[in-house]
């Protein structure tokens, strides 16, 4: 899904994304089965009303402010090393769709969606699988960036 450049992505914009497109999606991939739903910092994301919107349509979500009703933190503000979207799914997708430049906006979506689509459930499923090793580096890191 493209937002257009001029739109405001504020938490209602946001909400109505989840409902149109992410919850239909986890119904079709997950049905029943739990799953945990992370995001990030992002302004329309830490929302109180998405947080609680987020915390009534998903089986778990992992808090984006860890102060916000968390005082355990679930959730390190930022910190890319810890989410999968930003550890993983934005690279492979660079790789894929920007190992050429571009001539337009449509050209680059189009390369976008075919590299998207190209990313498989076993992909996925080995990313999340990595996320317990990428813990303990975090810890031995003492919270440090590593790589």
């Amino acid at each position: 899904m493209f937002v257009d450049q001029k739109t405001k992505i504020d938490r209602h914009v946001y909400m109505d994304m989840l409902n149109d497109h992410l919850f239909p999606w986890t119904e079709t991939v997950f049905g029943e089965d739990p799953w945990t739903f992370q995001q990030d910092g992002a302004p329309a994301h830490k929302a109180y009303e998405v947080q609680d919107f987020l915390r009534e349509k998903c089986p778990d979500v992992i808090a984006v402010d860890p102060h916000w009703r968390n005082p355990t933190g679930e959730w390190p503000p930022n910190s890319p090393d810890l989410n999968p979207m930003d550890y993983a799914i934005w690279s492979i997708l660079m790789e894929k769709a920007c190992a050429k430049p571009h001539p337009n906006v449509e050209s680059l979506k189009r390369a976008l969606k075919k590299a998207w689509n190209e990313i498989t459930l076993e992909m996925l499923i080995k990313i999340v699988d990595d996320f317990p090793k990428r813990l303990k580096k975090c810890v031995d890191a003492n919270g440090g960036h590593f790589e």
